[in-house]
This record gives C-alpha cells, structure tokens and sequence, in this order.
C-alpha cells in the first residue's frame, strides 16, 4: 500500500475543495448586443503633470460564438461587420437544448462566454474606465474546445475553413474592443486557444499568424503597426513602443504557447525551433531597451514557474523524488526576465483565470534583496466563468513616467452570464495591502508578510485568499503556505526547497 506525505494529503483536500467550486459554474444562454451607434469619443488630452493614467487590463475572455449552434452557419457566411445583427436576436427555442448536447460531444468542462456576457464586460469597461488610455488582453479570445465544436457542425468542412472563421472570431472581439473605446490602443497578445488548427497548436511564420497579426497590429499606434506585423507573422510575439502619454515603455508581447510542455505543431508535432528564436528576439529587445534607456512592459498569456494546480491535481510529492508541475517547459523565460528587471517594469500573464500576484528573483535570492532583482507580475482574472468564476477585469492607474502600476482594482460581475449583470468593485489593491505602487519592492514585502502568516488569518491574507477566485469559495486556505512559496519561487528546485522547510 502506498503511503502518502502530509504534503501530498494536502494536494489530495484542495483538489477536492476545487471539484466542488467547479460545479457552481454556470451561464444562461442569451444574447444581447453593443451598440455600434455609440457616439465617437477623443480620448482626454494629458496635461503636462505626471499623473496616473488610467488602463484596462482584460483577460481569458473566450468569446463562444456556438452558444447558439442555429446561428453559427449565418456567423461562417458573413463578414465580422454583420456579426451582431445575427448575435443580438432573443434566443432560439432550440438554443439551449443544440448547445447542450454540443457541449456534452465536445467534453466541455463548463460554460465560456456568450455574446450577452461579451456585450455586459464591454460596457462595464466603458462605464468603470471611461477614459482608459490603452487596453492589454492577455490571451485567450476564443472559447475552449474550439475545434471540436466547429467540426462537429462541420464535419465536412476544409482545414482553411476552420481557420477563416477562427480569424473571424478573434477579429470580432478585438473590433468589439476597439469600438467601445475609439483611438485607444488595444494591445494583444494571443493564447493557446487563439490558434488556427487546435488547442496548443500553432505553425511559426503561418498564414494564420500573418492573418491575424493584420487584426492585432490594427490595435496599435499607427507608427507601429508595420513592424508589429512583420514580427507577429514570425511568431505570434511583437514589440511596441507605448503610446502617449506613456514614456519611453516598450511593450513585449510574447507568444508563450511555443514554450508549453504540451505545444505542438499543426501536424502534432513537438518543434524546440520558434522558442528558441523568440527568446533570442526577446533578449535583444530587452538589450536595445537597456541601451535606450526605456523602461520595459511584458506581457504574455502563460505564467511562468510553478502551476501549484496542476502540482496539486497529481498529489506530486515534492518533499520526496518528484518536481512539482510547471507552466513552461523550462526557467528560461523567468530567468531571462529577472536578467533584466533593472529595466522591466511590470509582467502581465494570465491563463490561470485567477487574480493572482506573482514576483520573479534569482533563484534561491531572499526576499527585499534589491527591487533592481525581482520583477512584480500580475495575473489578469478572465471574464470567461468557465471555471466557476464570476467574470472580472481590472481597471488600472499607471504612471506614464517611472511604468509602474500605481495601483488596480477588480471589477467583478453578479452573475454569469450577462444578463441582468450588475458590476462592481470586488477590491482595490492600495487600499487592501496598503501599498504605494505594484512594484518589486511593494509586492515582496507582500509576500514577505504572508509567509510569515501560515494559517492566512492576517487582513492581507484573507482578502488574497478571498479574491483569489472571484466570486467563489476561500479555496486556497487549506494549503496558504505551500501556495505562497509558488508565489515568489519560479524554478522547481526554489519551490520544494521552500514547501518542505522548517515551518511550512
């Protein structure tokens, strides 16, 4: 009989806390509409102080265009432009019972976002953030199980018809982005369900990333569109020099997807080639930057360092033989990142669909060592609910000067699905940890200060632990220690060697 560690008994009561919160996920199947009617607005003009400006910074929005399988043929033949007419109507009578049984074919785990969700978050931006001077989406346009949801209405369609309405749908939500905020730039970094050919697919120098790099470059200040193509078609990664009144920031987006234990080509096929070449094109815009003298934002969709979920869900015994579970395939991304945190500012990553802090230091480095060796990372909650979650954004303040994150607060919504949703703010981070700004040295005294509390029952801790998953039960309690070592411990090694501590 094998016996099991203390550890491992605790993966085995969080897993099951996270089964139970997973079954409250839910959504109604309506839709609504945005109004295209909506009068154009110039963006305020920024005085000459250095103020905080205000962002948006959105994620994990998986936008179901199958919520309605009666209207997804209408979708397939017309452009983008033409899209709400068909989304807008009252539900169909068969709606609910098709999109049921598409969901229970696909082995869909819950439900993403419907456009009655998608038309609720947008105007819940417009209302909370009405003068956001850019917005971030971190990843993740398009629903799960894409694929299979398409082939199962399409069974004999072509493997470039797959790819045309893929387009599309990422072209709509972003176009929805950029109609609810006109002249504001939309910054995108993809997912690994924003791929032409299947979850955690993806060919380098594609027609389908020169395609949509059309879509995301759209986005960006004009100056910087032709590069942002030329670069996204190579790999779904760009650089951007932010818009005013942002100063001297570069923007790295990054296509992490190559960079997955489970990626692989088009024809499923393991290929080491594009994360390669784009950590070769990241070091050299982060040099060009140092030279500069800019200061640097990084973004992507999946985390780097330990998946403490995933570490958990496989009881890996990390106090014995086993490494715990990571996002990426290697430290070389983290690694490269605290390499040049002297000039990075802030990271920007998403996938887990939980508000969560993370802070990247040199393996083995103590905390409050020197902010110029860490890096704060902020990870976007999704609207999508397909977890169980209520749909969130954050509504940011950045200074446009040093590209700090002077502060953000969570916009959280009722309900799930959009209809009769209310939205409202779930917290503001200076107010609850009573910081100054998101930065290195703010968020490890943070983390420092939950260490220290290794049943999470300080103030700090149990708002964490609260809004941790939006909406949902304080499901990081029964295993807060072991959590707050994958906050600031990226490699494996750093992770057990603070899990299985003196005291933890």
């Amino acid at each position: 009989m094998r016996r099991f560690s203390v550890w491992q008994i605790t993966c085995g009561l969080w897993l099951l806390i996270l089964a139970a919160s997973a079954l409250c996920g839910r959504a109604d199947a309506q839709t609504g509409h945005l109004s295209q009617e909506k009068q154009q607005r110039t963006p305020a003009a920024v005085g000459a102080g250095d103020g905080p400006i205000p962002a948006l910074l959105v994620s994990d929005i998986h936008f179901d265009p199958f919520h309605d399988p009666g209207r997804v043929q209408q979708l397939v033949h017309a452009p983008v432009s033409q899209w709400i007419p068909i989304l807008r109507p009252p539900s169909s009578p068969q709606e609910q019972q098709a999109f049921t049984a598409l969901q229970q074919t696909c082995h869909v785990r819950g439900i993403d976002t419907p456009y009655a969700l998608l038309r609720s978050s947008l105007e819940a931006m417009q209302v909370q953030q009405p003068d956001a001077k850019f917005i971030t989406v971190s990843g993740d346009l398009i629903a799960h199980s894409f694929s299979c949801k398409y082939a199962t209405l399409f069974p004999h369609a072509a493997a470039g018809d797959y790819q045309a309405f893929v387009v599309k749908a990422i072209s709509f939500v972003v176009e929805q982005l950029r109609a609810g905020f006109p002249g504001v730039p939309v910054y995108v970094a993809f997912g690994n369900n924003d791929t032409g050919c299947g979850d955690y697919r993806l060919d380098a120098n594609s027609e389908f990333l020169a395609r949509t790099g059309e879509v995301v470059a759209a986005g960006v200040p004009p100056s910087e569109q032709d590069q942002v193509k030329k670069e996204f078609a190579a790999g779904g990664y760009y650089n951007v020099l932010m818009g005013a009144p942002m100063r001297g920031t570069r923007l790295l987006v990054v296509n992490d997807l190559f960079m997955s234990p489970t990626y692989s080509t088009c024809a499923g096929k393991p290929d080491p080639a594009p994360a390669t070449a784009q950590l070769a094109w990241l070091r050299e815009q982060l040099a060009q930057a140092r030279g500069l003298g800019q200061k640097v934002w990084v973004m992507g969709h999946i985390p780097t360092g330990i998946d403490p979920y995933s570490t958990m869900a496989r009881f890996k015994d990390v106090c014995g033989s086993e490494s715990a579970a990571m996002f990426l395939t290697s430290d070389k991304l983290a690694d490269l990142l605290v390499e040049y945190a002297d000039v990075v500012r802030l990271g920007i990553f998403a996938h887990t669909h939980m508000d969560e802090i993370r802070l990247l230091k040199t393996d083995g480095s103590a905390l409050q060592e020197s902010s110029d060796k860490s890096l704060a990372v902020k990870l976007v909650p999704s609207i999508s609910p397909v977890d169980g979650n209520n749909p969130s954004f954050m509504v940011a303040q950045v200074n446009p000067v040093s590209a700090f994150l002077r502060d953000y607060a969570v916009i959280a919504a009722s309900n799930q699905t959009g209809i009769g949703t209310t939205w409202s703010r779930e917290y503001d981070y200076a107010q609850a940890y009573h910081a100054d700004q998101f930065s290195p040295v703010e968020v490890e005294n943070l983390i420092g200060e939950f260490r220290q509390d290794r049943r999470g029952t300080t103030a700090e801790s149990e708002e964490y632990i609260r809004d941790y998953f939006v909406g949902g039960a304080p499901e990081l309690k029964p295993f807060w220690p072991q959590y707050v070592c994958s906050m600031a411990n990226h490699t494996a090694k750093g992770f057990a060697a603070c899990v299985c501590s003196t005291g933890n």
